[in-house]
């Protein structure tokens, strides 16, 4: 539910575009700057939210980012200038940045069996629920203003960040054993994580995989609407909800399967975590290049559903990845990283992607590029397969 809120909040203002702009003077790099200006905010205080979440109690974490950007929300509703909007988008990224690294950091704290991948598969589905649930916002905003979504939306999170105050907890500390007791006497500082995690090879190459994947990632939702309009000659709202409906509701079920899979496979197969984002991924890029060359729109469907499905086996196996990779008083630090430099090489890669159509390239040449990437994403996974740091914890 709070990865579904989180989602929302931070999407919903891209399908009531029109609404704003009737009641807000701006242009439309200036409606653009209102994303651009979120995922700057959000990439930037990533590491900081995540290395908080190491640091201090994970669920109170969690619960007060969702209660501080629920607020930031509902005040949203209450913006009257352009400048008011701006600085409240930039609050929303710096509120909400802090959800996800303790989110799943808090799920692996639990699952630490067989159950690990198809549970954060579950967290992170919320997420995709949230993209999907987004077009709830234009929809209100068309009947009631779009201000009235943005005090709906804020008032539920106000009262689930009261619930998750009462319900959710971290899991007891488990016994350390003698020899790694030293280790966790004394906190570390944010400093000797950036150390810690940027002396790890094995994390180094994480962070590629992640700046490659984010490319993929953020071009695909950037582009795909407008390439599905102008392939097929549908509206803007035809193709915008086509392409919102098949992506996410695959990328949901995708999740899923790709995590109870892993979970699954990894009861006769230690690999089997990464492995399973491996054969995602390379099924995932044959997928794009039918989008790239489809003559028809069922075959383009097709192969968004594809690539939705496979595609997000990585997603679900991520945080398990982690899990062997870093140390595991660094996880949600790690994970915060790696969000900062996929928001900004993928921010990158939906600009290039701008100057590519400005130059009069089709889309369908970034698709392909984004292929090749997926190609690249897997081989980068399946050399980490074998990576068993000292210090990385199950």
């Amino acid at each position: 539910m709070a990865a579904c809120l989180n989602y929302i909040d931070r999407l919903m203002l891209t399908t009531m575009r029109g609404s704003i702009m009737e009641e807000i003077s701006m242009t439309e790099a200036q409606f653009g700057l209102l994303t651009s200006i979120f995922l700057v905010v959000y990439a930037f205080c990533s590491p900081l939210a995540g290395f908080l979440a190491d640091r201090f109690n994970r669920s109170r974490v969690i619960t007060i980012s969702l209660l501080a950007w629920s607020i930031v929300t509902l005040l949203t509703a209450y913006a009257q200038t352009y400048e008011q909007l701006l600085a409240a988008r930039a609050l929303l990224g710096l509120t909400e940045a802090a959800c996800m690294p303790a989110s799943v950091a808090l799920i692996v704290d639990y699952h630490r069996g067989n159950t690990r991948s198809l549970a954060s598969g579950l967290l992170l589905s919320g997420a995709m629920i949230g993209g999907a649930m987004a077009g709830l916002g234009g929809w209100i905003a068309e009947g009631n203003g779009w201000a009235h979504a943005y005090k709906l939306f804020g008032l539920i999170g106000i009262g689930h960040a009261i619930l998750l105050w009462a319900l959710l907890r971290d899991p007891p500390v488990r016994e350390k054993p003698v020899e790694t007791e030293s280790i966790n006497l004394k906190p570390a500082s944010f400093g000797d994580a950036f150390s810690n995690l940027f002396a790890n090879r094995s994390y180094l190459i994480l962070l590629f995989y992640a700046c490659v994947l984010g490319m993929v990632s953020w071009s695909v939702v950037g582009w795909m609407p407008t390439y599905i309009m102008e392939r097929f000659e549908l509206s803007q709202g035809a193709a915008g909800l086509s392409t919102t409906i098949y992506l996410n509701i695959s990328a949901l079920i995708g999740m899923l399967v790709g995590g109870a899979w892993a979970d699954r496979w990894s009861r006769t197969n230690a690999q089997a975590r990464f492995l399973v984002p491996v054969i995602g991924l390379i099924v995932a890029a044959p997928s794009v290049l039918l989008i790239a060359n489809a003559s028809i729109l069922p075959l383009a469907l097709a192969g968004l559903v594809g690539y939705g499905l496979s595609r997000h086996f990585s997603d679900a196996n991520m945080m398990p990845i982690l899990c062997v990779v870093v140390d595991e008083r660094y996880r949600a630090t790690s994970w915060g990283i790696s969000t900062f430099f996929s928001c900004v090489v993928g921010g990158a890669g939906i600009y290039a992607g701008g100057l590519l159509r400005d130059a009069q390239v089709d889309i369908s040449r970034v698709l392909q590029f984004a292929a090749i990437n997926l190609v690249i994403s897997a081989a980068l996974i399946y050399y980490l397969r074998r990576c068993r740091p000292a210090n990385a914890a199950g």
